[in-house]
């Protein structure tokens, strides 16, 4: 190879790296605030982004409530990724996202959570008032199964039952992974959690359906670019790909509600999509 072509080859790799890097496409990251309601989809996802890309995707989960105001407080990341609709509201209202940039990726909706084999017997959300069960739900002030949770309990039980039920609530959990781990690990009987808790533990976790009357709302998990986003075109091509037909393969063998419809069949009525629910003070803890 003669010195003139080796000098062009080196130029022309020299010209591709930096048009890459002036696109995004093929270098740099991405910084994704995300609920844990999506994290072994979301994790999956990112890895194949990576492997796709060149891309590194950093992803920081946690409650969507709790992950938001990290986002806020060091005005960075590309992607807010929340378990529920509630904390993208308040994303928007405060300006947080671009709005216009939000899509929804898949739906949950709400269950009790028990160790495999049900042990207790737990089989109505009345069950979980019985004198010397351990109950646990998510942090409702910052997590959204949380939210869901006291909702639920505000609208199905009478006060004497609430007040059985918190007798019962041994632990604030601070995020969705921690709602399903406290099952795994036995540290309690009962959670109220997401229908698919039980496929992230198929071994440790089961799922105890809700009548549908005491579901007040189907959830689903949104995605949008961050106002603090620094490549806004990476990050609108990283949703795309998790909204697109590889992303949603993902959720999917996830055992993720992929629609509304598969949400409603499962849960047996129509139900409110999505929507916020303000927490009333006496869950909120000092």
């Amino acid at each position: 190879m003669n010195s003139i072509l080796l000098k062009t080859i080196i130029m022309a790799i020299g010209f591709g790296a930096c048009l890459n890097s002036a696109t995004g496409f093929a270098a740099g990251s991405l910084l994704i605030y995300a609920g844990a309601a999506s994290k072994p989809p979301a994790e999956e996802a990112a890895r194949l982004y990576e492997q796709r890309t060149g891309v590194k995707v950093d992803l920081v989960f946690g409650g969507s409530g709790s992950v938001l105001s990290q986002m806020k407080l060091a005005k960075q990341g590309d992607i807010y990724f929340p378990g529920s609709s509630d904390y993208m509201e308040k994303a928007k209202r405060n300006g947080v996202v671009y709005a216009d940039s939000e899509k929804i990726i898949v739906y949950l909706v709400s269950a009790i959570n028990v160790a495999k084999g049900n042990p207790h017997g737990i089989r109505t959300l009345k069950d979980l008032t019985r004198p010397g069960l351990r109950i646990a739900i998510a942090n409702p002030e910052m997590v959204c199964v949380g939210t869901y949770a006291v909702e639920i309990i505000e609208k199905s039980l009478s006060n004497p039952e609430k007040a059985a039920f918190q007798r019962n609530l041994i632990n604030y959990t601070e995020s969705c992974e921690k709602t399903a781990t406290a099952i795994s690990l036995k540290m309690v009987d009962a959670v109220i959690g997401w229908s698919v808790f039980e496929h992230w533990d198929p071994e440790r976790i089961q799922t105890v359906r809700l009548p549908s009357a005491q579901v007040p709302r189907i959830g689903y998990i949104p995605i949008a670019i961050s106002r603090f986003t620094k490549n806004r075109n990476e990050a609108q091509r990283f949703i795309d790909f998790i909204a697109g037909p590889e992303g949603r393969k993902i959720f999917a063998r996830h055992k993720y509600f992929a629609t509304p419809e598969e949400a409603t069949n499962w849960l047996g009525a129509r139900k409110p999509i999505g929507g916020e629910y303000e927490v009333p003070a006496a869950w909120i803890r000092k």
